[in-house]
């Protein structure tokens, strides 16, 4: 049976088995070692059809084009967490950090430290209102136009005060990412904004959940040669990883930490 075969076969089977399908049971149905079955649902996972478990897969519904922050809060928010502990890990105590729009940014805002000295330069309204409290970070909101679905600011005002500035550390998220091409965004204002925040920062981390590689937006605002450090998690397929870092990416990989309410020697 050729790939592209089982490939149909296995779409086909996650679509009738909602609950999701599993390595072995494939691998039995299709006659092949279970090392296939995985590759062939990393393949998959690459295009977007389908979603990884643990022993198996489930079919990938396929999101709004460009979801709310409400609508993201309850997706991947363990590895979403992870990421953002990672990004900070990367971050200086004083300094000038650019903090895009997205609930990958706004959930960095959420983990800064108390002892954080930052001067906060953001076109998320929702990110300058967290950090409004926060007991030593200064927060310069940037002007322009909000758009309501992503509560980002964008426009010509936000790009000519950008390129008024300078930050020591840019930190951007994407909707989606094509190793072979570069980071997406969903319209051409949010692509002109981050392209400023990348040329404003002396250093630039690109911070995505897992699931935003292998699918791409409308707009390609960087070439991932653009970014220092790219930060993920770990559900990224290793075949996309080892690509990403033989071509010269530096990325991290983030674990999310155990749930406590998960039994030990659960798998």
């Amino acid at each position: 049976m050729y790939p592209a075969e089982r490939h149909t076969a296995i779409l086909a089977a996650a679509r009738a088995q909602p609950q999701g399908v599993e390595v072995q049971k494939l691998s039995t149905a299709l006659g092949v070692t279970p090392e296939t079955v995985r590759r062939d649902l990393a393949a998959l996972e690459r295009r977007g059809l389908v979603r990884r478990r643990h022993g198996g897969a489930v079919i990938a519904e396929k999101p709004p084009y460009e979801p709310t922050l409400s609508q993201r809060a309850g997706e991947d928010a363990a590895e979403r967490r992870a990421v953002a502990l990672a990004v900070v890990r990367e971050l200086p105590d004083e300094g000038v950090l650019l903090l895009d729009s997205g609930s990958m940014t706004l959930e960095i805002a959420s983990v800064l430290p108390a002892r954080s000295a930052l001067v906060v330069v953001t076109n998320s309204l929702p990110v300058a209102a967290l950090l409004g409290g926060h007991p030593s970070i200064t927060v310069l909101a940037l002007p322009g136009e909000v758009r309501p679905v992503t509560q980002a600011v964008v426009g010509a005002w936000t790009e000519a005060r950008l390129d008024e500035l300078h930050a020591d550390v840019a930190v951007l998220g994407a909707n989606g990412v094509l190793p072979d091409r570069g980071a997406f965004t969903t319209l051409p204002d949010e692509a002109a904004v981050k392209e400023r925040m990348l040329a404003a920062a002396d250093r630039r981390l690109l911070a995505v959940t897992a699931p935003k590689f292998g699918t791409a937006s409308l707009c390609r605002f960087a070439t991932l040669d653009r970014f220092d450090r790219i930060v993920s998690d770990d559900r990224l397929d290793p075949a996309t990883a080892e690509a990403l870092r033989a071509d010269g990416v530096d990325l991290e990989l983030a674990r999310p930490a155990p749930d406590p309410t998960t039994p030990r020697g659960t798998p």
